[in-house]
């Protein structure tokens, strides 16, 4: 029997760095709970001691998952992991994983510490971690430019402190496969009782090899990769889990290894976290993109015809295409609507949330013929995205562009309760509605992005917009869906200027 490959996803909490991807508890539980669905082994939830919501949320996702384990990222100090350690507690499963920087480079310049002092931490937050689960894993931050001998060294100290993984990251994508497999199979040697440990590897995508440097881990003796829905993460991101597991999967004449995912999860899940983040997959992204399956070359065309494997090597419902239609519609009943909410994973916290979101699914069922799941993940991520809080509410929008004349919007906000009103012109729809925005809001930002993806296909599909803001060095990431765009536009640029006046976003762990 192959050996088990472990999946280890930390979207909620690596991805979570991207800029502007930071998420509500509401968020990450709907994505844990699709996670485990997908069949995630180790879903880490978040980074406790960044802040008492990451360590609520944390909580709340230990408390409903059952079938992943719970992890929450801790550094090497007794504050960190004991945040952990109680943010877990209500975990089936539980593990906490901390870390320290181990080389040169970040023990001199970052942590200002000596490597006996380091090895010590280590230690000690092992220990202390082994006070709250049997289930500790360990990570030398930054292994790829630390030193073989005092790798050896640490992780050697930690197996014995009672460690049972030990992840070995690229922590700045900075190596290639060759010698990534290479040090991963060193250590594996070298290290004693390295056979009573698991063996992890957590690579960054700056150099475009995190998948390939993980593959190569994983070839050499490394028993879980951690990795993240659709690549997400900070600067260019982590490995893709779906390409991990489809790679093990599809390949398994190279790798004596196999995962539990249920492949068939892999589309809804990239989806999902792509509308919650407001991060668009890429069109040509490996298998989650919307040319993964595509075949424009009459040559490709006539033998996919004649015979699918002369140019797929995957089928495209085994990664879940397809299997997304939702047969609801404008006569659909409440009680029909609320067993498909079920069905995806999305739970109401009461029966007027349930009400309020029966109400907008039939009037989007009023505009458009055929309703699809991502249609409703849509809707209760922009239900989710509406605070009775935030500060600017939009009230009305009424835009004007014709050929030959110049775009004009007049936009009425509600400020506090207060109405505004404001009318500008701009180079289309879209611009002359922000200005207005602008006019009447004055936040001084930046518009670093504005993005359009059709949610389903058909021109009556919803269009769904991020906006990415940048003020003070603050960015935020605002999304909006609707049938008309330029609605769409306006709900994701005052749901990112509500965000922009509203909490600061955590810290970075290592900050």
């Amino acid at each position: 029997m192959n050996d088990r490959l472990i999946i280890f996803d930390t979207t909620l909490r690596d991805g979570e760095q991207s800029p502007g991807a930071a998420m509500t508890k509401d968020e990450k539980m709907r994505i844990a709970r699709q996670l485990e669905r997908l069949g995630v082994d180790v879903i880490e939830a978040g980074f406790a001691a960044a802040s008492p919501g990451d360590a609520e949320a944390i909580r709340s996702i230990a408390g409903v998952v059952k079938h992943s384990t719970v992890c929450s990222l801790a550094r090497a100090n007794e504050r960190d992991v004991r945040a952990a350690g109680e943010a877990i507690k209500p975990a089936a499963s539980g593990r906490i994983h901390t870390f320290i920087a181990t080389s040169p480079i970040h023990m001199e310049k970052k942590l200002r510490m000596q490597p006996d002092q380091v090895v010590e931490a280590a230690v000690k937050a092992v220990k202390l971690a082994r006070e709250y689960t049997d289930d500790v894993e360990f990570s030398a931050e930054d292994a790829v430019r630390s030193e073989m001998d005092f790798l050896c060294r640490i992780f050697e100290a930690v197996i014995a402190a009672g460690a049972k993984t030990l992840n070995v990251p690229d922590t700045v994508g900075y190596s290639i496969p060759q010698l990534w497999g290479e040090r991963i199979r060193q250590l594996i040697e070298r290290v004693p009782n390295a056979d009573k440990v698991v063996w992890s590897t957590h690579c960054h995508n700056d150099l475009g090899m995190a998948v390939a440097n993980s593959l190569a881990a994983v070839m050499n003796g490394a028993r879980q990769v951690e990795c993240t829905i659709n690549g997400l993460g900070e600067r260019a991101g982590n490995a893709s889990l779906e390409e991990i597991v489809m790679a093990v999967k599809t390949r398994r004449d190279v790798f004596d290894c196999d995962s539990r995912i249920d492949t068939t999860q892999i589309v809804p899940t990239s989806k999902l976290v792509s509308q919650i983040t407001g991060y668009p997959v890429q069109p040509n992204k490996a298998i989650v993109g919307a040319n993964a399956f595509s075949h424009e070359s009459g040559i490709h065309q006539d033998g996919v015809l004649k015979h699918r494997e002369t140019y797929e090597i995957m089928r495209a419902e085994d990664v879940g295409w397809g299997a997304n239609k939702l047969t609801l519609g404008k006569l659909s009943g409440r009680n029909a609507f609320r067993t498909r909410l079920q069905e995806l994973g999305i739970v109401l916290d009461s029966e007027e949330a349930l009400n309020a979101a029966f109400a907008r699914f039939k009037a989007l069922a009023d505009k458009k013929r055929e309703i699809f799941d991502e249609d409703l993940h849509a809707l209760v991520s922009e239900d989710a995205g509406i605070d009775a809080c935030d500060r600017f509410k939009l009230v009305s929008l009424k835009v004007c562009s014709e050929t030959g004349e110049v775009p004009h919007a007049a936009v009425v906000l509600s400020d506090g309760g207060a109405e505004l009103r404001a009318e500008e012109n701009g180079g289309g729809p879209v611009d002359a509605c922000f200005r207005a925005i602008e006019k009447m809001v004055g936040s001084n930002s930046s518009l670093l992005l504005y993005s359009v993806n059709n949610i389903t296909t058909g021109t009556d599909a919803q269009g769904e917009v991020t906006v990415r803001l940048s003020r003070n060095g603050r960015v935020v990431n605002g999304l909006g869906a609707d049938t008309d765009i330029v609605i769409a536009s306006a709900k994701a640029y005052l749901n990112a200027l509500n965000k922009l006046f509203g909490a600061e976003e955590r810290a970075h762990p290592q900050v």
